[in-house]
């Protein structure tokens, strides 16, 4: 039986460079805060034109592993799990626009999230989280009827729970469904005296933190982000 043709398929330049530098730079020949070799050593070192290193550097920079700044030698970045988080940003935007089951999927992700997040800060929250929790919710209180302010400490909230983890992920986590929620935040400030039940269920988390509650402290965040969830409205 005649087997069927195996096709190759040409790859362009561009995409053999950026094979070749992504290697460079997770096999740690160039660590983060390294430069780049310069257009001219790489045109040397692959035997390739100009614009395939080009391209293959915006590639590179498109997915946050290099900075190029003009008139000064593409950067290696350090990649953390905040910057990972912040390449898809603008696609996370987009998805949600564009789909009422996606708002959906994403708040009930988040109280999944968050109940996992509020048992945790409770076992390891230390005096100094709780000062700090209590800290932002003072400055909450003082940026009532502000709706920026306010809703960007309500985001430092539930981040800095995160935070107790001890885990960079979760915080980055947190920081990211936080910052795609937010433009169906802002319809929150439309119902007056929505804010004040927020600054009280606040209170009741820190207070079932401080007692190292970590069913009161599920329980509680549980209900404030219930009654908020019909806040994020398309």
């Amino acid at each position: 039986m005649t087997q069927p043709a195996e096709q190759i398929v040409r790859r362009k330049l561009s995409d053999e460079v950026f094979d070749r530098l992504e290697r460079m730079i997770t096999s740690g020949e160039l660590k983060p805060g390294d430069e780049m070799p310069s257009e001219r050593v790489l045109m040397e070192r692959f035997g390739v034109g100009r614009p395939a290193i080009r391209e293959a550097m915006q590639s590179l920079a498109g997915m946050g592993l290099v900075n190029i700044s003009h008139g000064e030698r593409a950067k290696v970045l350090k990649l953390t799990a905040q910057s990972i988080f912040r390449q898809v940003d603008l696609t996370a935007k987009i998805m949600l626009s564009q789909s009422a089951d996606s708002l959906e999927h994403l708040k009930s992700a988040r109280i999944f999230f968050e109940r996992g997040m509020a048992r945790e800060a409770a076992q390891r929250a230390t005096t100094s989280d709780i000062d700090d929790l209590r800290a932002i919710i003072e400055q909450q209180r003082q940026s009532l009827g502000q709706s920026e302010e306010f809703i960007a400490a309500d985001m430092e909230f539930h981040t800095r729970i995160a935070q107790i983890s001890g885990n960079p992920i979760f915080a980055a986590v947190s920081e990211a469904m936080l910052a795609w929620l937010k433009a169906y935040h802002t319809e929150m400030l439309i119902w007056t005296g929505k804010e004040n039940f927020t600054l009280v269920e606040h209170e009741e988390i820190v207070d079932r933190l401080a007692a190292n509650d970590p069913d009161g402290s599920e329980m509680a965040i549980l209900k404030h982000l219930e009654r908020s969830r019909a806040l994020y409205t398309k």
